[in-house]
């Protein structure tokens, strides 16, 4: 099993630079960066979204666009644990069949996903998704 390191290194007062596996930089403080509580759905929707369009890829898919936005639900006393997340799936494109699209969400989140997969039984985790056809201007 491949071990992987990820760090963090304070820099003043309230600002950390947190580097990943490969040392790209992400600063974490207030107002200017951010917020330590949201790199959870920011980690888990990132990781999704990489899984579905890798799919959808491969089913050619003729996506122009993919947003991914992720509400979450927290306790209002400390740890503000995280209780639910729900997930919003918005793809365009011309064409796309809504099953391959919807299986697509379902493999990435019940398959590949290494941050669903670790959530899955600590969070309610849910999701829907929307498909948008384009029309094509060329006729």
């Amino acid at each position: 099993m491949p071990i992987e390191t990820v760090s963090v290194d304070w820099v003043s007062s309230q600002q950390f630079l947190l580097k990943d596996q490969h040392d790209f930089p992400i600063v974490m403080t207030q107002p200017m960066g951010v917020n330590g509580a949201d790199l959870l759905p920011l980690s888990l929707i990132g990781c999704a979204a990489w899984d579905v369009m890798t799919i959808l890829k491969k089913q050619r898919q003729a996506v122009t666009g993919l947003k991914v936005t992720a509400e979450s639900e927290r306790d209002g006393e400390p740890p503000w644990r995280f209780r639910s997340i729900h997930i919003r799936y918005r793809l365009s494109g011309r064409g796309l069949d809504a099953q391959r699209v919807r299986h697509a969400i379902e493999l990435a989140e019940t398959k590949y996903c290494s941050i669903y997969a670790t959530l899955r039984d600590a969070v309610r985790l849910t999701s829907e998704c929307e498909i948008v056809d384009e029309q094509d201007d060329t006729g």
